[in-house]
């Protein structure tokens, strides 16, 4: 059953890169991926430098190039934890560009010591990134963005803790944010194909069909995936936090656009 999980999400998943060759950055795992110079430079940044141990297994480089993000672009990122990404985020966007950061209340149990060491990151070293606290049903931004990013994260928004949110209405939210031609990013940890969100408050998946389905409900067209992150021997039905795949689960990587007209 394992073995045919992950060959219905193989299916799922690698067709689509050839939608994302197509646009413009291609996506990791169809070929050699164009990492612009204003990438590498924000991660070699010296202030990240307890974070660049982990940028081979998070693929780093290759999420930032699949995202589009360029400098002076404004982004919106959901539940940015210790600020792994935000940190290259705002190195890339620059003095022109802007990082907003969303903690959802109901998240503060969890971020409280991560939104306070960057309270003061954000005053003193990160000055183009803002956080922004409001409930997890009510996503707002002070202007319209080009890149909304959350990172393993997507699935938590089903989870009873967080309301539930009404996905529906979330990805509206999220669409709304984004400017004509704006990319939602999605990352998340894998649950087998056909098992929808049962997967999400135990072991910290989602169906990447379920993704898929929501995020085009709201009006994005789906514009390519990347399986830069995704594990073969992931069975998919064992908790994120299980020693035996704790920090290499299979993940998805989709991109979303809202249409330019």
């Amino acid at each position: 059953m394992r073995t045919l999980g992950f060959t219905l999400l193989v299916a799922l998943v690698l067709p689509s890169a050839a939608v994302a060759q197509s646009s413009a950055p291609a996506a990791s795992g169809s070929g050699a991926v164009n990492i612009p110079a204003y990438v590498t430079k924000a991660i070699d940044d010296p202030a990240r430098a307890a974070d660049r141990k982990d940028d081979v297994r998070r693929k780093m480089a290759d999420v930032m190039a699949f995202s589009g993000v360029k400098p002076g672009d404004r982004v919106l990122e959901l539940v940015p934890g210790s600020g792994y990404w935000t940190r290259v985020f705002s190195r890339i966007v620059g003095p022109q560009g802007h990082v907003y950061t969303v903690w959802p209340d109901e998240m503060a149990k969890y971020s409280a010591k991560s939104f306070a060491n960057w309270q003061g990151l954000a005053k003193d070293t990160y000055t183009n990134v803002s956080l922004l606290k409001q409930p997890a049903a009510q996503l707002s931004v002070p202007q319209k963005v080009d890149v909304v990013f959350t990172s393993q994260n997507y699935h938590d928004y089903h989870d009873p803790f967080m309301g539930p949110v009404d996905m529906k209405k979330f990805d509206k939210e999220v669409y709304d944010a984004l400017k004509p031609g704006g990319v939602f990013i999605v990352i998340d940890h894998i649950a087998p194909a056909g098992s929808g969100i049962s997967d999400t408050n135990t072991l910290h998946r989602i169906d990447p069909g379920v993704v898929k389905q929501e995020v085009e409900s709201a009006g994005f067209v789906f514009d390519g995936s990347s399986d830069a992150l995704v594990n073969p021997k992931d069975p998919l039905d064992i908790k994120v936090f299980d020693k035996s795949i704790r920090g290499h689960t299979s993940q998805l990587i989709y991109r979303f656009k809202k249409p330019a007209k």
